[in-house]
């Protein structure tokens, strides 16, 4: 594979970061993914750090290239969830670990992704969003319905409210998955919590598949501090994963 990669993950104004992200790397395929602890809830980097550690270890654990991207991602986030709710099982509900995640996967031209919560996964392609996930949030079933704007819904008061995510109810959550979208060369997948998407807007981040000249690093680091920067002095953690698929 041709590519290029990066990622980040900022404190902000928080006294802890809870939020985790990798990047896996092989011959033939990688894997990204962002995981978002939830600061509402008791041990959130705790539940952050466990599931990102059971859904690489499953990449590397699987034969690849992988025949069933999709199963596999499915399997991955439910296992993942397994060992966030095992770690809260003898906690009163309301304290157990939670947190939020988005997971892709890119081989054979070829990416797949997956998220709970509102962690995204934006497909950026001739400097625009050429997709986006959407969240499992009360804003986003009004904005899908037509009761409030791209606008409203950024500086909504529930923006961070999750209707489901890792951990927490035993009860495997909601997630959902992309199915396979094939890559054109120049393509960048970006992987975020909401850290990162509360403090920009979408031009922003479509300037970030525009953006050739500086490396992606570069280019990532500055989108992270200027979105830290416009949401200070309450910024949340601001934790991304970038990959710009150049060919096979």
């Amino acid at each position: 594979m041709h590519i290029e990669h990066a990622d980040l993950s900022l404190l902000g104004n928080r006294d802890e970061n809870q939020d985790r992200v990798a990047v896996a790397l092989s011959e033939d395929a990688a894997f990204l993914a962002v995981v978002d602890g939830m600061g509402g809830h008791a041990h959130g980097a705790l539940a952050a750090e466990v599931a990102i550690r059971t859904m690489v270890g499953e990449f590397w654990e699987a034969s690849r290239p992988l025949f069933d991207p999709d199963g596999f991602l499915h399997l991955t986030v439910g296992r993942a969830h397994e060992s966030v709710v095992a770690i809260g099982r003898e906690l009163a509900p309301d304290v157990r670990p939670r947190a939020t995640c988005a997971v892709c996967l890119v081989q054979g031209g070829n990416a797949f992704w997956a998220h709970v919560g509102d962690s995204r996964v934006y497909l950026l392609r001739d400097g625009r969003i050429h997709e986006r996930t959407r969240d499992h949030s009360h804003v986003e079933l009004l904005l899908r319905s037509g009761r409030i704007t791209e606008r409203q819904a950024h500086d909504h008061p529930m923006r961070n409210y999750v209707e489901c995510c890792l951990g927490g109810d035993p009860a495997l959550p909601e997630m959902t998955l992309s199915g396979r979208r094939a890559l054109k060369a120049g393509d960048l997948l970006l992987l975020c919590s909401d850290g990162l998407w509360s403090g920009v807007k979408d031009p922003q981040i479509a300037a970030l598949g525009a953006d050739r000249e500086r490396g992606l690093q570069v280019a990532l680091a500055d989108l992270g501090a200027r979105a830290v920067q416009v949401t200070a002095p309450f910024a949340d953690n601001t934790t991304a994963a970038a990959l710009r698929w150049y060919g096979a």
